[in-house]
């Protein structure tokens, strides 16, 4: 449920146990990620030791989490501004590990986001608005997000712990101000919450434009099926490795246009 300064937290349904990981997960060089389902020995003391990861249907370096149903990615046209190539990589790198996502514009009560929201839309991604502040679009992300896991992520500042305390009265995460250029974030660490809608939620710390570059990368040839709004004409195009960009007998293009 949380990895923190080298301590993991483990709920068996029960109860939740402070384990150290095994010292065979060092040299086997696996980290323990929130989200992972485990094996692990209960101590006499209270803790308990870390024994073994199973197997992961998908992980992701940033944010740090494995087993995800989807992820929600939180943007906002108001302070601080999304840039769309920000929700362009982690929707890329999500489609990548076949997790699906939800784009959630936040903040609409200072910004109401419409042209943001339309283009995710029409490429066809679970889109909706939402405010924090005003309540406004929570039963709708109630709904999308009841009965799975779910990773919040978005760039700092943009409201992903208020969300959170906005879904669920029993959560209470620290919010902070935001600077309009830079943002700011409150969470430090990745951590799971189960919420009264039957949704268990990751909220994890933001990411900056700095940060984005860090993040996985993966080949230029596979980048195409990571926009499923590409797919019906990918294979359309005259050269099978057609970047869709400017080359010539690009069914991508010619859509677009």
């Amino acid at each position: 449920m949380k990895a923190l300064s080298g301590f993991y937290y483990v709920d068996d349904g029960q109860t939740v146990t402070t384990c150290r990981g095994r010292g065979k997960l060092r040299h086997q060089k696996v980290t323990p990620l929130v989200g992972d389902r485990v094996e692990f020995t209960p101590l006499g003391d209270g803790s308990g030791s870390l024994d073994r990861i199973l197997p992961r249907k998908n992980q992701f370096f940033r944010p740090a989490v494995a087993n995800i149903d989807q992820l929600v990615i939180i943007a906002s046209q108001a302070i601080p501004v999304t840039d769309p190539f920000l929700i362009d990589r982690v929707a890329a790198i999500a489609q990548s590990r076949d997790c699906p996502c939800v784009i959630c514009v936040n903040k609409c009560d200072l910004e109401p986001g419409d042209d943001l929201a339309a283009i995710y839309t029409a490429a066809g991604f679970p889109t909706l608005k939402v405010s924090a502040q005003t309540g406004e679009g929570m039963d709708q992300l109630r709904a999308l997000i009841a009965g799975k896991v779910s990773a919040f992520t978005g760039n700092s500042g943009v409201g992903k712990s208020s969300i959170l305390n906005a879904l669920d009265d029993q959560v209470d995460l620290a919010t902070g101000d935001v600077s309009e250029k830079l943002g700011r974030d409150t969470t430090r660490h990745v951590e799971l919450f189960r919420l009264g809608c039957g949704a268990v939620v990751a909220d994890t710390p933001g990411f900056s434009s700095f940060d984005v570059d860090r993040m996985e990368l993966m080949r230029k040839e596979e980048l195409a099926r990571c926009f499923p709004e590409f797919a019906p004409y990918v294979d359309q195009c005259q050269f099978q490795d057609c970047a869709h960009v400017k080359e010539k007998g690009c069914a991508v293009l010619a859509a677009l246009k």
